[in-house]
């Protein structure tokens, strides 16, 4: 068919042309956004989930809706071993801005620049130029110490929008990222503003460990925000993203085709756009029908072994490699850590490195302690393809 009207997104936190079995979320950010512009108290939000579950899709969307509600917003996401500060103070430096610095009238925003002056200067973030002449704001988020000098920040930006009868709207993705410091200072910020009842609407998006690394870093947590799990699509919202949007391209999925289609993909968002936009790309009739589904899949893990599963496997070391394959071995997860070293030939010590490596690069979490599962669904299925048969490991000894 026309892949000029092929309405499938397959890619990283593209929307998709139907958001199905996402309306809960959605609805509840919604009312908590319209909270927070009354200046009435609300939490904040963790989205968890495991790699293509539209997690970055919902936080866009959310992002989204807080802009058309009128929220100043500042959208980050965390790279791999953090740097919060470099992040988050230009983004800050545009609220600010966009609350218009430079009126005559409101102290609230001219001291908060201020205090953004003395953050950029403590952590040595470049940033561009902050308004001349503003009076410096002697011992706020200029200590050094992030968990003083964030709360400091966020609390005077809020405070600046609040002068303005405005909101911020702060969202923060790949939030498993930060640094253990950069968490507890993240938490520490948006409980002191939400004790001020200050306007901040915080949405974070993570891997499923998050909820713990959050407990972990300020116990209070638990109660600062909600964490909806995100996870596959009910088999009837999966019916919904492939079959509405070919519809209004006057295209029609078979009961069979998108049976096979939810089988394959396990209901996982990013691989029902895959399929969907391979299989629409592949069928010969604008009804679609299962064995064009059989015919297309071939080529849709081909294209996935190549680039969503295979730039993963490349950030690995061999070691590591062969600890993801012994998981593949075992079957579904959640998995026992000294099962996948046996496996491995070896004993749980040995590998336990290897495991929080691959914990702290995102391709592994622990639901409870001693339990290891894939964070990228269908990532056993390719690391077997990748690597047919299972290598012990052989510790190397000191000295040799």
């Amino acid at each position: 068919m026309n892949r000029r009207t092929n309405p499938f997104a397959p890619g990283a936190g593209l929307q998709p042309p139907d958001l199905a079995g996402r309306e809960k979320v959605l609805e509840h950010a919604a009312i908590d956004m319209d909270r927070v512009l009354d200046g009435r108290p609300t939490k904040g939000m963790m989205l968890l989930g495991l790699r293509g579950v539209g997690k970055t899709v919902l936080l866009n969307r959310l992002h989204s809706t807080a802009e058309e509600k009128g929220f100043h917003t500042a959208k980050v996401e965390a790279p791999e071993g953090g740097m919060l500060p470099q992040l988050l103070a230009p983004e800050l430096r545009q609220v600010l801005y966009s609350l218009d610095i430079r009126l005559g009238t409101g102290h609230k925003v001219r001291r908060a620049a201020s205090v953004l002056r003395n953050f950029v200067s403590a952590f040595k973030v470049k940033v561009g130029d902050i308004e001349i002449g503003i009076d410096p704001a002697r011992g706020q988020a200029d200590s050094g110490n992030l968990e003083q000098d964030l709360p400091d920040l966020l609390i005077a930006v809020c405070e600046a929008a609040k002068e303005r009868n405005a909101a911020l709207g702060l969202f923060l993705d790949e939030v498993q990222y930060l640094s253990s410091e950069e968490l507890a200072s993240l938490i520490v910020a948006c409980h002191q503003v939400a004790q001020r009842n200050l306007p901040l609407f915080f949405v974070g998006a993570g891997l499923p460990q998050m909820a713990a690394l959050a407990g972990n870093a300020k116990s209070y947590s638990e109660r600062l925000f909600d964490y909806p799990v995100i996870g596959p699509l009910d088999p009837e919202a999966g019916r919904e993203a492939l079959a509405n949007p070919a519809k209004k391209e006057g295209v029609y999925f078979d009961d069979d085709a998108i049976e096979e289609i939810l089988r394959v993909t396990e209901c996982y968002p990013y691989f029902i756009q895959e399929w969907g936009f391979h299989v629409w790309n592949h069928a010969p009739s604008t009804t679609i029908l299962r064995q064009d589904v059989l015919d297309a899949t071939p080529g849709v893990i081909t294209h996935l072994d190549a680039n969503f599963f295979r730039v993963r496997f490349d950030r690995l070391t061999h070691l590591q490699q062969k600890y993801l394959r012994a998981m593949a071995e075992l079957g579904p997860a959640p998995l026992l850590t000294g099962d996948i070293a046996a496996a491995l030939g070896v004993e749980a010590g040995s590998v336990a490195t290897v495991r929080q490596q691959l914990i702290n690069k995102g391709m592994v979490w622990s639901r409870r302690h001693g339990e290891t599962a894939f964070t990228v669904p269908l990532f056993g299925d390719f690391m077997k393809r990748q690597m047919p048969e299972l290598e012990k490991h052989e510790p190397k000894r000191r000295g040799s």
